[in-house]
């Protein structure tokens, strides 16, 4: 489990960080599918061209159709599974910072996407547009627990990071801090 990420405080204003694809499961499963891909195809190659290239292993007694070929595909399907992850994890995707700012009255959403035009999102509000903070908690099979920001006349806002779901009383503690530095009901608990 990942340690929790401390807001940082001051008077006027609050920020929270945002833990992105820079998460400890990710880099684990980065490399389990690189080297597991690497692995298949050059399984594959020396399948292919009847050389050892795997020195814990002798690949040359394999057939090249269809055993080879198999395993060349799951040689490139699993390397390119690893390049994402490595790219999504260089690039910080879900990365970034809540912050609530009292002086300027302003609250800050901003995220790191994708490469692109658009790789960084930005939301920006006025602070007498919220109207709550909402906790989000479902149990089961597939757990839930999040943190939004409802605004007057625009939705809701995510605040907490997307994956893991959050220990119920960091999110209690969250949820309650925010609500107390915004003045602001706390709903859903």
């Amino acid at each position: 489990m990942a340690a929790p990420i401390a807001s940082q405080q001051k008077n006027n204003l609050l920020r929270q960080p945002i833990l992105g694809a820079r998460r400890p499961s990710n880099y684990f499963w980065a490399a389990v599918s690189t080297v597991g891909g690497l692995g298949f195809l050059l399984s594959s190659l020396s399948s292919l061209l009847q050389v050892n290239l795997l020195p814990f292993s002798d690949p040359t007694q394999l057939v090249f159709i269809p055993q080879g070929l198999a395993m060349g595909f799951y040689g490139v399907a699993g390397s390119l599974l690893g390049l994402y992850l490595w790219l999504i994890i260089a690039w910080n995707v879900g990365g970034g910072y809540n912050e609530f700012n009292r002086e300027t009255g302003k609250v800050k959403i901003f995220r790191q996407g994708f490469p692109g035009k658009n790789r960084q999102i930005e939301v920006i509000h006025s602070l007498e547009d919220i109207q709550s903070i909402r906790v989000d908690i479902r149990e089961g099979l597939n757990p839930r627990r999040a943190l939004y920001l409802r605004i007057r006349g625009k939705g809701e806002i995510p605040l907490t990071r997307v994956g893991q779901p959050i220990a119920l009383s960091e999110l209690e503690n969250q949820g309650a801090e925010l609500a107390r530095f915004l003045a602001v009901p706390l709903e859903g608990l």
